[in-house]
């Protein structure tokens, strides 16, 4: 149970929006997971800042913030000004990747890279020990709802060797196709972080579903 679970709002429902944070609030969720896109990096656009500013109001779990959008460092005060615990960056999207993470830092929060499913762990050899998260995405990023991508297990386990081998205390977040089924495969895989979306909002009582999440 030292697993954290960080439901994901892009499956929340947006008309009743403070009714779902308040709902995470009170639940045994550790995260609230932010997906930002912007339509470019990745086939769909979600919400940006002045949703975020809102959900700062009422959040009373960190917030993780997973940029899936172009130029990401230009926007990293902003991410900050709207409350972000962790700010996560696509591998794919940053060519200065060091630079970056290290203004994350700068500006007062956690750091993570994200790597799309085609990116091997191995790509995060000369920045592993600067990051405090690696998101593995399990679904091709740009909507919820998908097939969970069985090959993340095998990518999972060998970021957690590159881990440990070399003492760090970096933590693995999966997002995608995360469910009771998977989240104990991921689990056992390395996982320290799970995002599930459409497995808890569309659940009949959400607030178990999350405990169950947790308590695998």
């Amino acid at each position: 149970m030292n697993h954290k679970i960080a439901p994901s709002i892009l499956s929340a429902d947006f008309l009743h929006l403070n009714r779902d944070i308040e709902m995470l609030n009170e639940s045994d969720a550790d995260w609230i997971h932010c997906d930002v896109m912007d339509g470019v990096f990745v086939p769909n656009i979600s919400f940006g800042f002045p949703v975020l500013k809102q959900i700062k109001k009422v959040a009373k779990k960190p917030m993780d913030v997973h940029l899936m959008i172009v130029q990401p460092e230009r926007y990293i005060q902003e991410v900050k000004n709207c409350g972000a615990y962790m700010m996560t960056v696509h591998y794919e999207a940053s060519p200065h990747l060091n630079r970056t993470v290290s203004a994350i830092h700068e500006a007062g929060m956690k750091a993570g890279v994200t790597l799309n499913p085609h990116t091997p762990v191995e790509m995060l050899e000369d920045i592993l020990q600067d990051v405090d998260m690696v998101l593995i995405m399990s679904v091709n990023p740009g909507f919820g709802g998908q097939k969970f991508i069985e090959r993340s297990l095998s990518k999972v386990s060998r970021l957690r060797n590159m881990i440990e081998q070399r003492g760090l205390s970096t933590l693995i977040e999966v997002d995608g196709g995360v469910n009771l089924e998977t989240a104990k495969s991921l689990i056992d895989a390395g996982a320290d972080v799970l995002v599930a979306g459409n497995a808890v909002f569309s659940a009949p009582d959400p607030k178990k579903m999350i405990r169950q999440l947790k308590d695998l």
